[in-house]
Order: C-alpha cells, then structure tokens, then sequence
C-alpha cells in the first residue's frame, strides 16, 4: 500500500480551501456544455432549445443612444461561456467573479478584486436596489449567511448578466425566485 506525501496532503486542503470559498452558490464545481448552454425551460416552439444568444435577441431590452453599446456588446461576447472556478476566460470558462473583472478591464479599463465579496468591499459604493443603473454591481449571498458569495452586471429593466454555477454565462432577472430570495446589495463601482 502507498504511502500518502505530506504535499499530496497540503494540495488537497488548497483544494478544498478554494472550494468552500467560492463565488458560487452551490459547492460543487459545474460545467456547462458548451457555447451553446441550453435550458430545457427555454424550449420554444416545436421542440427547439433555445441558445444565450437567442434569448438575448428576445428580451425586453431596447437599447437608446444613452446605454453603452460596448458594455452589451462585450457582455453579449461571454453569453454562454461555462463555468469554471477560479478562471476567467471567454469562451473556455469563467467564475462569477472572473467574468465581472474581465468586462469591467475591457470597457472602462478598471482593475477590480478576484472576488466578489472583495470587489463589494473595495471598488464599490452601496447603491439601492431601486436606484440600480446601467454597470452596477448586483451582488448575492448563498443563503447559509450574509455573505456575498456571487456577483452579476446589471443592464436595465432588472437584467443582469452573470457566471451561473450551473449554466455558465446567462442573463438572469432580479425578480426570479432565486435572485429574489438571496439579493444582498448594488454597488457602484468606483473608479481611483
């Protein structure tokens, strides 16, 4: 029988540190298919699935010469894109966290935290959730505490995009159940 090395052992406790301290909701680490993340309620008519991309072209979001296009174009670039912990890169997978950083790097060229209660703490002002604009951070708490343990870009109208554990980069509204339920703050992103 195989002895077990003291760094097998010092690895292993990194990996689960890293995962019990996750900007996800849930535990364990999810994957999405692919580019193409489906949900089976976003089956439309005649049994076809529906794409991020599809449901992006369907929701109830106008844009005016007044919204940043290059906000939504970049954000619309990491629809679909899977989840990964601890990643952050369009198209092969990204964390809630990783995403938010990347997009905030390309549009307005501001570095933020790597995580998302960090971010909250470091880069952002408090906004209430009734005045939430275009860009605010919309941050979530798992439901075991009161921490923040998941981060989102809001557009407008109530939608936000964000890293889903489960289904990778998605548009989400504020008025789900589940965002409902674990909404914690907004906030407003600094620029130093």
């Amino acid at each position: 029988m195989a002895s077990v090395k003291p760094r097998h052992i010092i690895t292993l406790l990194l990996v689960l540190l890293l995962a019990f301290n996750s900007c996800r909701s849930k535990k364990e680490v999810a994957y999405t298919r692919s580019h193409r993340t489906t949900r089976t309620s976003d089956i439309g008519s005649g049994g076809k699935q529906e794409t991020e991309n599809d449901r992006w072209k369907r929701l109830d979001i106008k844009l005016t010469r007044h919204d940043n296009k290059r906000l939504y174009a970049e954000l619309k670039s990491w629809l679909g894109t899977p989840y990964l912990y601890a990643a952050s890169e369009r198209g092969r997978g990204t964390d809630c966290s990783g995403m938010v950083m990347m997009v905030y790097k390309a549009v307005y060229d501001i570095k933020l935290e790597r995580n998302s209660a960090k971010i909250y703490e470091k880069n952002c002002r408090h906004v209430s959730k009734d005045n939430l604009r275009e860009a605010d951070l919309v941050f979530f708490n798992n439901g075991k505490s009161s921490r923040i343990t998941h981060v989102g870009i809001y557009l407008k109208n109530g939608y936000f995009v964000h890293a889903s554990s489960s289904r990778g980069v998605i548009v989400s509204h504020l008025t789900e159940r589940y965002y409902t339920t674990h909404y914690q703050c907004g906030g407003r992103v600094i620029d130093k």
